[in-house]
């Protein structure tokens, strides 16, 4: 075998390791499994920090931890980079590669080992460096690659994003009403409660989602009637992005079996030869004799 025939392989190979495991690919199911391990052990390793003095007696351990992990994913991030123009054949490497450096998954792992080799290469503060340090959580995102609901859901967001914005749209035009309403409705009796239009803007905020904390709240009778005039109105506004996803979502699932029921996998095997694996379309009338044979 050549050796560029070797190199080609080799990154072919490496891209299917990294990518969501085929059935039976063994060493594929593998590197799934030791990255879901190692993302959910960061993610507990963070909450077990936050316990007095659980750091301090096993600091040795979470150190441990966290130099596989950075290990692993620099591995995986550099290997991912090095087959990147492999998802899209035809385009350049350094394409590819700005492409999915700014790509959201791109981030997430560019965050998921920043925090560990900023305080190295550029000298920060300690103050800095503990909220580097809870940057760590955002691992668990990593997820998004190997579990499929969550992938789901994703699309979904991308799917419904103009419906959402909408929402979100009129949600903050609310919010900027109310709290300039209320601001001239409170701020005489209450300067200390409602200072500006900013400040007031957590008391809608708290209202709108229903939430009322009740650390804020009016006093007169008109500043009452208008509290209550946004909670009504944010019981059906507020939920709005959330009948959206939702709704997005029971479409998402009801098109997966109509899409497998619509070509079985008998039908999708029945297209490719059984010997080489292309096409039957590629291989012409030599593979449709060997499909009537098999």
């Amino acid at each position: 075998m050549a050796p560029m025939t070797r190199y080609r392989r080799a990154r072919e190979r490496t891209y299917e390791v990294l990518e969501k495991a085929a059935e039976g690919d063994r060493l594929s199911q593998a590197v799934d499994i030791t990255i879901i391990a190692v993302i959910l052990a960061n993610g507990a390793a963070v909450v077990l920090e936050s316990f007095d003095g659980l750091y301090d007696r096993y600091a040795g351990w979470f150190f441990a931890l966290e130099l596989v992990s950075v290990a692993l994913f620099t591995a995986e991030l550099a290997l991912r980079l090095w087959t990147c123009d492999l998802r899209r054949p035809g385009g350049s490497w350094p394409g590819a590669v700005v492409r999915f450096l700014v790509s959201p998954i791109g981030i997430i792992d560019l965050l998921a080992i920043l925090p560990f080799y900023l305080p190295l290469l550029i000298p920060v503060d300690l103050r800095v460096v503990r909220v580097l340090r809870l940057v760590r959580f955002l691992r668990l995102l990593k997820l998004t690659r190997y579990t499929r609901s969550v992938a789901t859901m994703a699309a979904v967001v991308r799917e419904r994003r103009h419906e959402l914005m909408v929402a979100v749209f009129l949600t903050s035009i609310l919010l900027v009403v109310a709290s300039t309403l209320m601001y001239y409705l409170e701020s005489k009796v209450q300067p200390e409660a409602f200072p500006n239009i900013v400040a007031s803007l957590w008391w809608a905020v708290a209202t709108l989602t229903t939430i009322g904390y009740g650390d804020v709240f009016p006093v007169t009778g008109m500043g009452r009637l208008l509290s209550g005039i946004i909670a009504v109105l944010g019981i059906g506004l507020v939920a709005l992005p959330t009948a959206i996803i939702s709704s997005g979502f029971v479409e998402a699932l009801a098109r997966k079996p109509e899409a497998a029921e619509a070509e079985p996998p008998a039908a999708v095997a029945a297209r490719f030869c059984p010997h080489c694996g292309k096409p039957l379309d590629a291989v012409g009338g030599t593979g449709n004799a060997i499909k009537e044979s098999v």
